[in-house]
């Protein structure tokens, strides 16, 4: 009886030893939404920065930033601001960056008005949510 068990956990350590590893998943990117809701120009810059600032610390093949655009801060994405300039390096970057259609219809905007090269999202809050849900971290700056 004692043979048998001895050849039973001799059997069960030596299939521990020579079964290959189990495959790690590889993990999953951290996504980060970066939030703009204001009319601040200095606070505009101060996101991108932080959108920047994120994909350098982090690769940007390992992270996901989302740029939301909503309420005062609509003005950051229209095609004259003062930082399009900012946005098209931010979306050659490999950031998302949207703009809320509801606070575009609050203020009379269409596409024409807008960044060319932009998303939209049917609202901005609800966008940030649904990241949340996921798991993306939010910035504020």
């Amino acid at each position: 009886m004692m043979r048998r068990a001895f050849i039973a956990t001799t059997l069960a350590a030596a299939t521990l030893m020579f079964t290959a590893p189990p495959v790690l998943a590889q993990a999953a990117k951290q996504g980060i939404v970066v939030q703009v809701s204001d009319d601040s120009e200095a606070n505009w810059n101060q996101a991108i920065n932080v959108v920047r600032n994120i994909q350098n610390s982090y690769g940007k093949d390992k992270v996901d930033v989302e740029l939301v655009v909503f309420g005062n801060g609509a003005g950051l994405l229209k095609f004259d601001s003062p930082l399009a300039g900012r946005i098209d390096d931010t979306l050659a970057n490999g950031a998302q960056v949207v703009m809320c259609e509801n606070s575009m219809k609050a203020r009379k905007l269409t596409p024409a008005d807008m960044h060319a090269k932009i998303g939209y999202v049917k609202a901005g809050v609800v966008e940030i949510i649904e990241r949340q849900k996921q798991g993306w971290a939010v910035i504020r700056p």
